[in-house]
C-alpha cells in the first residue's frame, strides 16, 4: 500500500465511524504534497500552499487543544525538516499536531484525541 492508500483508508474508516464520533465529519485532507507539473505547483504556491503542512486536520477542540493535525507516514518514510517545523509550530500554537504511521497509527491517534474530552 502507498501513503495515498493509507490516507484513503483513514477517510473510509472516518465516514463509517461518524455514528460513534459525529465530529469525524470535520476531518479533512490538506492536499499539499505530491508531484505536480511546474505550472500547477507555481499556481498552488501563489494560492498559499506551503511545504511541510500536515496531511490532515480534525477541526474539533479537545481538552485545551484547538484541533488535531496529522502528518501521515508510510513504511520507512521519515519527517522532513519542514514537517518537523510545522508540527512544532502548530503544537506551540495550541494544536495537537502529531505524526502517525500507516492507517492503524492514524486511527489510534484520532481515537486518542477524540477521547480526551470535549471543549477547550
Amino acid at each position: 500500500m502507498s501513503e495515498h492508500d493509507e490516507q484513503k483508508k483513514i477517510f473510509q474508516w472516518a465516514r463509517m465511524s461518524e455514528g460513534r464520533w459525529p465530529e469525524l465529519a470535520l476531518l479533512f485532507a490538506i492536499p499539499n504534497g505530491g508531484h505536480r507539473h511546474k505550472a500547477v505547483a507555481a499556481k498552488l504556491k501563489a494560492e498559499g500552499v506551503k511545504a511541510g503542512v500536515p496531511d490532515m486536520c480534525l477541526a474539533v477542540a479537545r481538552r485545551g487543544w484547538h484541533g488535531l493535525y496529522i502528518e501521515l507516514k508510510h513504511g520507512k518514510n521519515t519527517l522532513r525538516a519542514t514537517q518537523k517545523l510545522w508540527l512544532a509550530r502548530l503544537t506551540d500554537s495550541g494544536y495537537y499536531a502529531r505524526v502517525a504511521y500507516e492507517f492503524e497509527g492514524a486511527k489510534a491517534l484520532i481515537e486518542e484525541y477524540l477521547s480526551l474530552g470535549e471543549g477547550l
